[in-house]
């Protein structure tokens, strides 16, 4: 192969790469890469949720509120950089709560550092119960480890700890998993009969992927979400 013919090869290769990752926003039903861009969709919110520090460009698509994803190009540097999801309120107290479960099936990244994770908030945000399905890279949760059980239909090792402005409790799957069934209820049930929470209203149960780092630009998607509440 001649020293232009590879040239050439390898702008065809990086333009290719760059539609890969521009397409699913193009087609999409809505796209946005702006840093609290929101789309309301079947009765759920989908937002980009830019919010850490030192942030590089991202652009979420969506075309339900089960079907969505971001390209995201944050630089390899500590702290979490975005929290990319879609959310669906509860607004009942827990003990008022028939069911509450959720179903996923997502494709990530082999690279970069995130979390795969639910993010559910209680009491006006007195309360911060994280639900970790997958890990990726040098990330980690608040606070410290309790215990390691099983419920809601996975085995979690639990930390318990706060931000500075909430108490946070982190459930994080002993194995990776990319799609699933999880048992909401029964796992506030769990955090209450540990004294940690009370009778807590239960606000929205928000699912995305916690983004440190994704040097370079990588893709992450949700093929289907849903929350089921009664």
């Amino acid at each position: 192969m001649t020293k232009w013919w590879r040239a050439v090869t390898a702008v065809v290769t990086v333009l290719a790469a760059g539609l890969v990752a521009a397409v699913p926003a193009q087609a999409a039903a809505w796209s946005s890469s702006d840093q609290w861009g929101t789309w309301s969709n079947g009765g759920y919110t989908v937002r980009n949720n830019i919010w850490g520090g030192g942030a590089g460009p991202q652009t979420i698509w969506a075309n339900s509120y089960s079907n969505w994803g971001v390209w995201a190009d944050h630089p390899n540097t500590g702290g979490v950089k975005s929290y990319p999801h879609s959310a669906r309120n509860i607004g009942k107290r827990v003990s008022a709560i028939g069911t509450l479960t959720s179903n996923f099936n997502v494709s990530r990244p082999g690279s970069g550092s995130y979390a795969t994770t639910y993010d559910i908030w209680a009491d006006n945000n007195a309360y911060e119960i994280m639900i970790w399905m997958n890990k990726q890279g040098a990330v980690g949760p608040i606070g410290s480890l309790q215990t390691t059980v099983s419920v809601g239909g996975h085995t979690w090792d639990v930390y318990r700890g706060s931000n500075g402005a909430n108490a946070v409790f982190s459930f994080i799957r002993t194995s990776n998993t990319n799609s699933g069934s999880v048992d909401i209820k029964a796992v506030l049930n769990w955090i209450r009969t540990r004294g940690w929470m009370g009778d807590a209203t239960v606000g929205e149960v928000q699912f995305g992927f916690e983004i440190t780092s994704s040097a370079g630009g990588l893709n992450f998607a949700s093929n289907s979400y849903s929350v089921t509440s009664s």
